[in-house]
């Protein structure tokens, strides 16, 4: 790569990162809404009525198998563009319908993972505890659950990761993150010669901040010895 080209590279470099750090800002936000929605839908699942469990796996498994980009096209074209709280309007950008949805397939991914860490307890430790006259709302949270979170914690990374490589999906329904930031970058230069060059930085933005995220989650697996 010859200096001119580094150079040109370099130059629209600040505006990339700024279009990465939405890339971060959505995933962020996607993850904490999704992992609250999906420890509820975990946990409903595994709920001994069936009202709450049937639609806990209902939901599960149609956000878990539905291809994300058509749920972010959902959200992104039905949620209003504008809500009205209080008197107070409040618009609503396409960044953020975006994060909401990618929101639904990381809450369905997070429940199977409540679910199987859940599961994955020794069936003896429910019968102890009902032997010592817990009841099964109390044997869940006091017991089962505390010993599911390290369990949970790795393949969460995991899916936090997932999630991150995933937003630029949103830049197909106009989201200015870090791929749609790059090809105007591209465009803007009418320079073929920059489009490997340009696309190679993205790729290593990404895989810059993913892989140290992948390579802990694999140093919390062998710690936790999960499987």
């Amino acid at each position: 790569m010859n200096t001119s080209l580094i150079s040109k590279v370099s130059e629209w470099m600040p505006f990339v990162l700024q279009g990465f750090a939405l890339n971060i800002l959505m995933s962020l936000l996607a993850i904490l809404i999704g992992s609250a929605l999906g420890t509820f839908l975990g946990l409903g699942q595994l709920s001994a009525y069936r009202p709450i469990a049937t639609p806990s796996k209902v939901a599960t498994q149609l956000f878990r198998n539905a291809p994300w980009l058509v749920l972010l096209f959902y959200c992104i074209f039905l949620m209003p563009y504008e809500v009205r709280i209080g008197g107070y309007s409040f618009v609503l950008p396409s960044w953020l319908r975006a994060t909401i949805g990618f929101s639904f397939p990381v809450a369905a991914n997070f429940s199977e993972i409540v679910r199987g860490t859940v599961n994955s307890v020794p069936r003896g430790q429910w019968e102890a505890a009902e032997a010592l006259g817990y009841g099964r709302r109390t044997t869940l949270f006091k017991i089962i659950l505390p010993q599911c979170i390290t369990r949970m914690i790795p393949p969460w990374m995991n899916l936090y990761a997932l999630l991150l490589t995933a937003t630029p999906l949103s830049m197909i329904v106009g989201v200015e993150e870090a791929l749609g930031r790059t090809r105007a970058a591209v465009q803007a230069q009418a320079d073929s010669a920059v489009l490997i060059p340009m696309y190679l930085a993205l790729l290593a933005m990404f895989f810059l901040y993913t892989w140290p995220i992948s390579r802990l989650s694999l140093a919390l697996e062998r710690r936790f010895r999960t499987k």
